[in-house]
């Protein structure tokens, strides 16, 4: 199975489980997708503002000395955008409804880019 597929999966079973999620992208860090769950989207806009949204929140803790990057969570009006490290080069950016238990949204965001760094080091 390639790693699209692999990765889309767990994308897919994220949503089933967490049904706040709207949906979800796993790119690499430079912004390119590898996978998307995203209704009526290829995920290619979102992979690239992904990218830089890493990149940004990278040399934040690069700066103040708070560590390597785990997560970054970016809340609005209409809902919420997390973006989870899944490995050294890939990045899962998972997206939810407004009113999102917070807690489970980290929980199973974590919990599924950390399958999706499995499968990433296990093509490599």
């Amino acid at each position: 199975m390639e790693l699209r597929d692999e990765v889309l999966k767990e994308m897919v079973l994220l949503r089933e489980r967490t049904p706040d999620i709207n949906g979800s992208v796993a790119c690499t860090v430079d912004g390119l997708a590898v996978a998307c769950d995203l209704e009526g989207d290829n995920g290619d806009q979102t992979a690239a503002l992904t990218a830089a949204m890493v990149a940004m929140s990278r040399r934040m803790l690069a700066m103040s000395g708070k560590g390597d990057l785990e997560e970054t969570l970016v809340s609005g009006a209409a809902g919420f955008a997390a973006f989870y490290t899944a490995g050294p080069t890939i990045v899962l950016t998972v997206l939810a409804r407004p009113g999102t238990n917070v807690g489970l949204l980290r929980l199973e965001g974590r919990k599924t880019a950390a399958a999706v760094g499995r499968h990433a080091a296990r093509i490599r």
